[in-house]
Protein backbone atom coordinates (compact mmCIF):
# COMPACT_ATOMS: atom_id res chain seq x y z
CA UNK A 1 0.00 0.00 0.00
CA UNK A 2 1.43 3.52 -0.89
CA UNK A 3 2.05 5.55 1.96
CA UNK A 4 0.06 9.10 2.65
CA UNK A 5 3.18 11.48 2.01
CA UNK A 6 3.89 9.75 -1.58
CA UNK A 7 0.00 9.36 -1.96
CA UNK A 8 0.05 13.29 -1.74
CA UNK A 9 3.01 13.42 -3.97
CA UNK A 10 0.88 10.94 -6.77
CA UNK A 11 -1.92 13.52 -6.24
CA UNK A 12 0.22 16.41 -6.73
CA UNK A 13 1.46 15.29 -9.67
CA UNK A 14 -1.48 14.00 -11.39
CA UNK A 15 -3.07 17.40 -10.31
CA UNK A 16 -0.11 19.34 -12.47
CA UNK A 17 -0.24 17.20 -15.15
CA UNK A 18 -4.15 17.79 -15.71
CA UNK A 19 -3.72 21.60 -15.59
CA UNK A 20 -0.92 21.20 -18.09
CA UNK A 21 -3.08 18.93 -20.24
CA UNK A 22 -5.82 21.18 -19.79
CA UNK A 23 -3.34 24.41 -20.95
CA UNK A 24 -2.26 22.96 -23.93
CA UNK A 25 -5.36 21.52 -25.15
CA UNK A 26 -7.42 24.72 -24.68
CA UNK A 27 -4.74 27.09 -25.42
CA UNK A 28 -4.66 28.48 -21.56
CA UNK A 29 -7.93 29.36 -22.60
CA UNK A 30 -10.55 30.54 -19.61
CA UNK A 31 -12.55 27.12 -20.32
CA UNK A 32 -9.82 25.47 -17.84
CA UNK A 33 -11.37 26.85 -14.91
CA UNK A 34 -15.32 26.45 -15.86
CA UNK A 35 -15.87 24.45 -19.03
CA UNK A 36 -19.12 24.94 -20.60
CA UNK A 37 -21.36 21.91 -20.67
CA UNK A 38 -24.94 20.98 -22.24
CA UNK A 39 -26.09 19.96 -19.23
CA UNK A 40 -25.72 23.02 -17.55
CA UNK A 41 -29.16 23.75 -16.93
CA UNK A 42 -30.56 19.88 -17.15
CA UNK A 43 -31.45 20.60 -12.58
CA UNK A 44 -32.36 24.24 -13.16
CA UNK A 45 -34.07 25.00 -15.86
CA UNK A 46 -34.48 22.18 -17.67
CA UNK A 47 -37.13 23.46 -20.36
CA UNK A 48 -34.61 26.12 -21.18
CA UNK A 49 -34.52 25.39 -24.90
CA UNK A 50 -38.31 24.87 -25.72
CA UNK A 51 -38.89 27.89 -23.80
CA UNK A 52 -36.51 29.72 -26.10
CA UNK A 53 -37.26 28.01 -28.97
CA UNK A 54 -41.24 28.67 -28.82
CA UNK A 55 -40.75 32.09 -28.13
CA UNK A 56 -39.17 32.79 -31.72
CA UNK A 57 -41.55 30.42 -33.27
CA UNK A 58 -43.95 32.90 -32.60
CA UNK A 59 -41.82 35.74 -33.31
CA UNK A 60 -41.15 34.03 -36.87
CA UNK A 61 -44.98 34.32 -37.47
CA UNK A 62 -44.75 38.14 -38.04
CA UNK A 63 -41.16 38.76 -38.62
CA UNK A 64 -39.45 36.23 -41.30
CA UNK A 65 -35.81 37.33 -40.66
CA UNK A 66 -35.69 37.04 -37.09
CA UNK A 67 -34.01 34.37 -36.59
CA UNK A 68 -30.86 35.79 -38.78
CA UNK A 69 -30.76 38.68 -36.55
CA UNK A 70 -30.98 36.74 -33.18
CA UNK A 71 -27.36 34.37 -34.44
CA UNK A 72 -26.14 37.77 -35.69
CA UNK A 73 -26.44 39.17 -32.16
CA UNK A 74 -24.64 36.01 -30.88
CA UNK A 75 -21.62 35.93 -33.79
CA UNK A 76 -21.48 40.54 -33.06
CA UNK A 77 -21.27 39.19 -29.06
CA UNK A 78 -18.95 36.91 -29.42
CA UNK A 79 -16.28 38.90 -31.75
CA UNK A 80 -16.16 41.56 -29.25
CA UNK A 81 -14.22 39.92 -25.65
CA UNK A 82 -15.97 36.93 -25.75
CA UNK A 83 -19.25 35.63 -25.72
CA UNK A 84 -20.48 37.85 -22.69
CA UNK A 85 -23.93 39.30 -23.68
CA UNK A 86 -22.10 43.20 -24.16
CA UNK A 87 -23.57 43.73 -26.86
CA UNK A 88 -27.13 43.97 -25.25
CA UNK A 89 -26.33 46.51 -22.55
CA UNK A 90 -27.47 49.95 -23.10
CA UNK A 91 -25.92 53.10 -22.61
CA UNK A 92 -25.21 54.56 -18.94
CA UNK A 93 -23.50 56.56 -16.73
CA UNK A 94 -20.33 54.07 -16.98
CA UNK A 95 -21.05 51.98 -20.21
CA UNK A 96 -21.02 52.98 -23.91
CA UNK A 97 -23.52 50.82 -25.90
CA UNK A 98 -21.65 48.82 -28.34
CA UNK A 99 -25.35 48.96 -29.92
CA UNK A 100 -23.81 52.26 -31.32
CA UNK A 101 -20.91 51.03 -32.90
CA UNK A 102 -20.71 51.59 -36.52
CA UNK A 103 -20.99 48.06 -37.85
CA UNK A 104 -24.21 47.85 -35.09
CA UNK A 105 -25.63 50.96 -35.06
CA UNK A 106 -29.44 50.97 -37.04
CA UNK A 107 -28.15 48.11 -38.01
CA UNK A 108 -28.35 44.88 -35.42
CA UNK A 109 -31.78 43.97 -34.08
CA UNK A 110 -33.68 41.67 -32.12
CA UNK A 111 -33.56 43.03 -28.82
CA UNK A 112 -37.06 43.21 -27.76
CA UNK A 113 -37.12 39.07 -28.82
CA UNK A 114 -34.27 38.54 -26.44
CA UNK A 115 -36.56 40.48 -23.91
CA UNK A 116 -39.62 38.02 -24.40
CA UNK A 117 -36.98 35.25 -24.07
CA UNK A 118 -35.34 36.64 -20.98
CA UNK A 119 -38.93 37.21 -19.29
CA UNK A 120 -40.09 34.03 -20.04
CA UNK A 121 -37.07 32.28 -18.70
CA UNK A 122 -37.25 34.61 -15.18
CA UNK A 123 -41.01 33.37 -15.13
CA UNK A 124 -39.87 29.98 -15.64
CA UNK A 125 -36.80 29.62 -13.69
CA UNK A 126 -35.73 33.32 -12.21
CA UNK A 127 -32.22 34.20 -11.53
CA UNK A 128 -30.66 31.22 -13.62
CA UNK A 129 -30.08 31.40 -17.27
CA UNK A 130 -27.34 34.17 -18.23
CA UNK A 131 -28.15 36.49 -21.42
CA UNK A 132 -25.08 35.48 -22.68
CA UNK A 133 -26.38 31.88 -23.02
CA UNK A 134 -30.09 33.12 -24.38
CA UNK A 135 -28.05 34.46 -27.25
CA UNK A 136 -26.16 31.16 -27.70
CA UNK A 137 -29.55 29.00 -27.48
CA UNK A 138 -31.51 31.77 -29.76
CA UNK A 139 -28.91 31.20 -32.19
CA UNK A 140 -29.87 27.44 -32.71
CA UNK A 141 -32.75 27.47 -32.84
CA UNK A 142 -32.84 30.43 -35.45
CA UNK A 143 -31.51 28.04 -37.11
CA UNK A 144 -33.32 24.82 -36.35
CA UNK A 145 -36.38 26.44 -37.21
CA UNK A 146 -35.10 27.41 -40.75
CA UNK A 147 -34.31 24.30 -41.61
CA UNK A 148 -30.94 24.08 -40.63
CA UNK A 149 -28.86 21.50 -37.92
CA UNK A 150 -29.59 20.93 -34.74
CA UNK A 151 -26.70 21.09 -32.05
CA UNK A 152 -26.27 20.53 -28.42
CA UNK A 153 -25.23 23.94 -27.18
CA UNK A 154 -22.24 24.09 -24.59
CA UNK A 155 -23.99 26.24 -21.95
CA UNK A 156 -23.02 28.10 -18.37
CA UNK A 157 -21.62 31.46 -19.64
CA UNK A 158 -22.06 33.97 -17.57
CA UNK A 159 -23.00 38.02 -18.21
CA UNK A 160 -20.48 40.92 -18.63
CA UNK A 161 -20.80 43.60 -16.54
CA UNK A 162 -19.45 46.35 -19.21
CA UNK A 163 -19.38 46.97 -22.74
CA UNK A 164 -16.37 47.76 -25.24
CA UNK A 165 -17.92 50.27 -27.71
CA UNK A 166 -14.45 50.63 -29.59
CA UNK A 167 -13.58 47.06 -29.68
CA UNK A 168 -16.54 46.44 -31.44
CA UNK A 169 -15.72 49.27 -33.86
CA UNK A 170 -12.30 47.36 -34.39
CA UNK A 171 -12.74 43.63 -34.06
CA UNK A 172 -16.45 43.34 -35.78
CA UNK A 173 -15.73 41.77 -39.80
CA UNK A 174 -17.52 44.17 -42.03
CA UNK A 175 -19.51 44.04 -45.61
CA UNK A 176 -16.81 45.82 -47.09
CA UNK A 177 -13.56 44.13 -46.34
CA UNK A 178 -11.19 41.64 -48.35
CA UNK A 179 -10.62 38.05 -47.70
CA UNK A 180 -7.00 39.33 -45.75
CA UNK A 181 -9.03 41.17 -43.20
CA UNK A 182 -11.56 39.02 -43.20
CA UNK A 183 -9.04 36.35 -42.57
CA UNK A 184 -7.07 38.54 -39.44
CA UNK A 185 -9.98 38.99 -37.97
CA UNK A 186 -11.29 35.74 -37.61
CA UNK A 187 -7.87 34.75 -36.86
CA UNK A 188 -7.24 37.00 -34.15
CA UNK A 189 -10.69 35.57 -32.12
CA UNK A 190 -9.24 31.58 -32.96
CA UNK A 191 -11.23 31.01 -35.90
CA UNK A 192 -9.74 29.57 -38.84
CA UNK A 193 -10.38 29.68 -42.59
CA UNK A 194 -13.19 26.41 -42.50
CA UNK A 195 -14.30 28.77 -39.97
CA UNK A 196 -15.05 31.76 -41.76
CA UNK A 197 -16.66 30.29 -44.55
CA UNK A 198 -19.20 28.10 -42.70
CA UNK A 199 -19.82 31.25 -40.52
CA UNK A 200 -20.40 33.42 -43.45
CA UNK A 201 -22.97 30.88 -44.90
CA UNK A 202 -25.51 31.89 -41.95
CA UNK A 203 -25.95 35.02 -44.98
CA UNK A 204 -28.05 31.95 -45.93
CA UNK A 205 -31.25 33.76 -44.75
CA UNK A 206 -31.66 37.07 -43.56
CA UNK A 207 -31.82 40.86 -45.01
CA UNK A 208 -29.36 43.56 -45.69
CA UNK A 209 -29.92 47.26 -45.58
CA UNK A 210 -28.55 49.11 -49.10
CA UNK A 211 -26.14 50.67 -47.46
CA UNK A 212 -24.05 47.89 -46.80
CA UNK A 213 -24.03 47.03 -50.41
CA UNK A 214 -24.69 49.61 -52.38
CA UNK A 215 -21.01 50.91 -53.57
CA UNK A 216 -20.51 47.82 -54.84
CA UNK A 217 -23.61 48.91 -57.43
CA UNK A 218 -22.42 51.99 -58.56
CA UNK A 219 -18.66 53.22 -57.54
CA UNK A 220 -17.06 50.28 -56.52
CA UNK A 221 -13.94 51.33 -54.64
CA UNK A 222 -13.66 54.66 -55.76
CA UNK A 223 -13.79 53.43 -59.91
CA UNK A 224 -16.46 54.72 -61.15
CA UNK A 225 -17.96 51.98 -62.12
CA UNK A 226 -19.48 48.50 -60.75
CA UNK A 227 -17.78 45.93 -58.84
CA UNK A 228 -16.81 43.48 -61.86
CA UNK A 229 -17.78 40.62 -59.77
CA UNK A 230 -21.16 41.14 -59.51
CA UNK A 231 -23.19 39.43 -61.58
CA UNK A 232 -25.10 41.55 -64.66
CA UNK A 233 -28.62 40.54 -64.44
CA UNK A 234 -28.35 40.47 -60.61
CA UNK A 235 -26.27 44.20 -60.70
CA UNK A 236 -29.63 45.64 -62.66
CA UNK A 237 -31.61 43.73 -59.98
CA UNK A 238 -30.34 45.60 -56.56
CA UNK A 239 -30.02 49.02 -58.30
CA UNK A 240 -33.23 48.97 -58.78
CA UNK A 241 -33.97 48.18 -54.98
CA UNK A 242 -31.35 50.90 -54.45
CA UNK A 243 -31.16 53.75 -56.76
CA UNK A 244 -28.66 56.40 -56.69
CA UNK A 245 -31.15 58.89 -54.45
CA UNK A 246 -32.47 56.45 -52.51
CA UNK A 247 -32.32 56.07 -48.42
CA UNK A 248 -29.65 53.49 -48.36
CA UNK A 249 -32.39 51.89 -45.60
CA UNK A 250 -34.34 49.46 -48.14
CA UNK A 251 -33.71 45.46 -47.91
CA UNK A 252 -33.24 43.43 -49.77
CA UNK A 253 -32.60 38.92 -49.17
CA UNK A 254 -29.26 37.88 -48.28
CA UNK A 255 -29.93 34.86 -50.46
CA UNK A 256 -31.90 35.60 -53.64
CA UNK A 257 -32.66 32.06 -54.30
CA UNK A 258 -34.13 30.64 -50.83
CA UNK A 259 -34.07 33.95 -48.48
CA UNK A 260 -35.80 32.76 -45.74
CA UNK A 261 -34.51 29.10 -45.70
CA UNK A 262 -31.03 27.63 -43.52
CA UNK A 263 -29.26 25.76 -46.71
CA UNK A 264 -26.72 25.58 -48.94
CA UNK A 265 -27.73 28.00 -51.63
CA UNK A 266 -26.08 30.79 -50.61
CA UNK A 267 -22.93 29.02 -51.58
CA UNK A 268 -24.48 28.37 -54.86
CA UNK A 269 -24.89 32.04 -55.10
CA UNK A 270 -21.48 32.51 -54.80
CA UNK A 271 -20.39 30.62 -57.62
CA UNK A 272 -22.81 32.70 -59.72
CA UNK A 273 -21.60 36.07 -58.43
CA UNK A 274 -24.36 36.65 -57.15
CA UNK A 275 -22.93 37.35 -53.39
CA UNK A 276 -24.65 40.40 -52.27
CA UNK A 277 -22.06 41.53 -49.60
CA UNK A 278 -18.62 41.88 -51.14
CA UNK A 279 -17.38 40.05 -47.91
CA UNK A 280 -19.58 37.24 -49.65
CA UNK A 281 -18.74 37.47 -52.68
CA UNK A 282 -14.88 37.90 -51.94
CA UNK A 283 -14.51 34.30 -50.56
CA UNK A 284 -14.79 32.95 -54.07
CA UNK A 285 -14.02 35.41 -56.39
CA UNK A 286 -10.65 36.38 -55.07
CA UNK A 287 -7.83 35.30 -57.09
CA UNK A 288 -6.26 31.89 -55.84
CA UNK A 289 -7.91 32.27 -52.56
CA UNK A 290 -7.93 29.02 -50.38
CA UNK A 291 -11.66 30.19 -49.83
CA UNK A 292 -12.82 28.84 -53.52
CA UNK A 293 -12.35 24.89 -52.70
CA UNK A 294 -14.35 25.20 -49.72
CA UNK A 295 -17.24 26.89 -50.99
CA UNK A 296 -17.33 24.81 -53.98
CA UNK A 297 -17.36 21.76 -51.30
CA UNK A 298 -20.21 23.40 -49.27
CA UNK A 299 -21.98 23.96 -52.52
CA UNK A 300 -21.57 20.34 -53.41
CA UNK A 301 -22.23 19.02 -50.15
CA UNK A 302 -24.81 20.65 -47.86
CA UNK A 303 -24.11 17.79 -45.09
CA UNK A 304 -20.52 19.04 -45.44
CA UNK A 305 -21.46 22.45 -44.79
CA UNK A 306 -23.88 21.92 -42.23
CA UNK A 307 -21.13 19.48 -40.41
CA UNK A 308 -18.50 22.84 -40.31
CA UNK A 309 -21.29 25.37 -39.47
CA UNK A 310 -21.82 23.87 -36.04
CA UNK A 311 -18.46 23.16 -35.60
CA UNK A 312 -17.81 26.61 -36.09
CA UNK A 313 -20.50 28.06 -34.07
CA UNK A 314 -19.41 25.80 -31.05
CA UNK A 315 -15.91 27.29 -31.34
CA UNK A 316 -17.46 30.58 -31.55
CA UNK A 317 -19.53 30.34 -28.21
CA UNK A 318 -16.60 29.14 -26.30
CA UNK A 319 -14.76 32.70 -27.28
CA UNK A 320 -13.76 33.35 -24.44
CA UNK A 321 -16.41 33.06 -21.86
CA UNK A 322 -17.12 34.28 -18.49
CA UNK A 323 -17.88 31.08 -15.96
CA UNK A 324 -18.00 30.00 -12.90
CA UNK A 325 -18.19 33.43 -10.22
CA UNK A 326 -16.93 35.51 -13.20
CA UNK A 327 -19.50 38.38 -14.07
CA UNK A 328 -23.50 37.92 -13.30
CA UNK A 329 -26.46 36.41 -14.37
CA UNK A 330 -28.57 39.59 -15.55
CA UNK A 331 -32.02 40.37 -14.06
CA UNK A 332 -32.32 42.97 -17.39
CA UNK A 333 -30.28 41.61 -20.49
CA UNK A 334 -30.03 45.41 -21.04
CA UNK A 335 -28.82 46.54 -17.71
CA UNK A 336 -26.10 45.28 -15.00
CA UNK A 337 -27.85 44.29 -12.23
CA UNK A 338 -26.44 47.50 -10.30
CA UNK A 339 -28.89 49.11 -12.27
CA UNK A 340 -31.44 47.11 -12.31
CA UNK A 341 -33.89 47.83 -10.05
CA UNK A 342 -36.17 50.43 -10.43
CA UNK A 343 -35.59 50.47 -14.08
CA UNK A 344 -38.08 49.49 -16.86
CA UNK A 345 -35.03 49.66 -19.35
CA UNK A 346 -35.64 47.27 -21.85
CA UNK A 347 -32.61 46.04 -24.46
CA UNK A 348 -34.58 47.33 -27.50
CA UNK A 349 -35.39 51.14 -25.87
CA UNK A 350 -32.15 52.58 -26.69
CA UNK A 351 -32.49 51.20 -30.31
Amino acid sequence: MMSSSSSSSSSYHFIVIALLFCAFLLGGGSLCHGQLTKTFYNETCPNVSSIVHGVIAEALQSDPRIGASLIRLHFHDCFVDGCDGSILLNNSDTIESEKEAAPNNNSVRGFGVVDDIKTALENACPGVVSCADILAIAAEESVLLAGGPSWEVLLGRRDGTTANRTGANVALPGPFETLDVLKSKFLDVGLNTTDLVALSGAHTFGRAQCVSFSVRLYNFNGTGSPDPTLNSTYLQTLQGICPTNGTGTELTNLDLTTPDAFDSYYFSNLQSNKGLLQSDQELFSTNRADTVNIVNYFSAYQYAFFASFVEAMIKMGNISVLTGTEGEIRQNCALVNANTYGSNGLLHSSI
